[in-house]
């Protein structure tokens, strides 16, 4: 649209950070895109575009890996270059297990040995997370969100993907750990925290990153070792992921890894 003759007007345009920082890119080469940041992008055609030099925004959906990485394992994560302007809401969303994300200028940092613990709602036994266009909770860290929730001692979640019909069908693998979740209907399922340690097994990975990473998260909190058959997925969003978790101290292991 940048390079076409007359306006264009994209309506129900995503808002996320990725697509911002394109259209910030565009624009420093010379585009005229009004309504960055909102879900109607209204573009005026220019002739030429200019060479330019652009940073790459963080990956919003790593850091957030990472960040519930240390909060579902009670370990320290800092993490550099993580756009702390990005993440008001999912912030809030860790508010509601407990964990504090704070900052220490461009870093996040989960301080070490943080219980989970549920937030709930005056007059309600429920907590309700659920996947939102941004600024919301993105549907691709929803799934980040359930092994945390099954780290905690007591309590009850209900996780919606009202996005994805059958989005959440991949949690059935949890229950092969023991963990406790009831499939209420193809977009909602509720987590039941009993405080039992699972136990590791062979689980199989949907191809869908963020569910993968999950179900990786789940593994890490299990007593006993896990496999996970089918990964493949992850490596499209972490090319190095099992290299990262090893820095971290993770016992993790890739086999037949491409």
């Amino acid at each position: 649209a940048v390079k076409l003759p007359g306006y264009t007007r994209i309506i129900g345009a995503a808002s996320e950070p990725q697509v911002q920082d394109l259209c910030k890119f565009l624009i420093s080469a010379g585009a005229k895109i009004k309504g960055v940041g909102s879900n109607v992008l209204e573009v005026e055609g220019v002739k030429h575009l200019n060479p330019v030099k652009h940073a790459i925004y963080s990956d919003h959906y790593e850091i957030t890996t990472f960040l519930a990485m240390g909060a579902v394992t009670g370990g320290e994560i800092r993490v550099r270059n993580a756009m702390p302007e990005l993440f008001g809401y999912i912030n809030q969303v860790f508010a509601k297990f407990g964990v504090v994300i704070s900052y220490e200028k461009d870093t996040a940092v989960v301080a070490k040995g943080q219980k989970i613990r549920f937030d709930y709602e005056e007059g309600r036994n429920l907590m309700a997370v659920k996947a939102q266009p941004w600024p919301g909770l993105p549907v691709d860290v929803l799934p980040l969100f359930i092994p945390m929730a099954l780290a905690a001692p007591g309590g009850s979640v209900l996780f919606h993907n009202w996005m994805y019909e059958a989005g959440l069908f991949w949690t059935s693998e949890l229950t092969k750990l023991g963990a406790n979740i009831v499939m209420c209907d193809p977009h909602r399922v509720i987590v039941l925290a009993d405080g039992q340690r699972l136990k590791g097994a062979k689980m199989e990975a949907p191809y869908i990153i963020r569910a993968t990473v999950a179900l990786l998260l789940a593994a890490m909190i299990s007593s006993g070792q896990s496999q996970i058959t089918n990964g493949d997925a992850l490596y499209r969003g972490h090319p190095h992921f099992a290299e990262n978790l090893k820095k971290l101290g993770a016992s993790v292991s890739e086999l037949n890894s491409k």
